[in-house]
């Protein structure tokens, strides 16, 4: 005998205390849009905190070395934080009657923007974790984009703080050559032409 719909979702409540009432297109909605947003969290961090308050851990990362590991780094804890707080709001076993089931799927979102971002940035950008050096497309646009963040010296300025969209590297050439004349960013020579 073949278990109706309405069996399984209530076996699935006995099992893990709850109901989901989020239809899967609204979750899988939610999920993108938390990657996308997250993206804006991560540029306005970016801008504001690390190239702020946070340049003490931040400095590092703009600077030569031959560490493994950086004191940036130290800013994914804060992203883990987000997702983990999240998964906790959405979970019924922590939560119980309180639970909100969207922040188990913004939690995933979180999760999978910092997969994309350690792949992007650390990975492909920085060379982290594998050799590869694209030649065309989208990710040499973005190698390209984050190279000019890294065009300036010091926290003050400054280009593309964002690291999944990348605008057009000619356009951050001009915005970058702008701050230098206005005395608003300080540009490493061989951009400096």
């Amino acid at each position: 005998m073949q278990a109706s719909g309405d069996q399984k979702r209530n076996f699935r409540s006995r099992l893990i205390g709850y109901n989901r009432t989020m239809s899967t297109p609204a979750i899988i909605l939610l999920v993108l849009a938390t990657v996308v947003a997250m993206e804006g969290v991560a540029w306005a961090s970016h801008k504001y905190i690390m190239h702020g308050f946070g340049w003490a851990w931040h400095r590092d990362h703009h600077e030569p070395h031959d560490k493994l590991l950086e004191k940036n780094d130290l800013f994914a804890i804060f992203g883990a934080a987000m997702s983990i707080s999240m998964f906790v709001i959405g979970s019924p076993m922590i939560m119980g009657a309180d639970v909100w089931e969207p922040g188990t799927w913004i939690g995933l979102g979180i999760l999978f923007y910092g997969i994309i971002y350690t792949l992007v940035h650390d990975g492909l950008v920085h060379q982290r974790y594998f050799r590869w050096v694209p030649r065309r497309g989208y990710a040499k646009r973005l190698v390209q984009a984050h190279k000019l963040h890294h065009a300036t010296i010091g926290k003050e300025g400054g280009v593309s703080f964002g690291f999944v969209f990348a605008r057009d590297p000619a356009k951050l050439k001009a915005e970058l050559k702008a701050q230098r004349e206005a005395g608003v960013a300080v540009v490493r020579e061989a951009l400096a032409d």
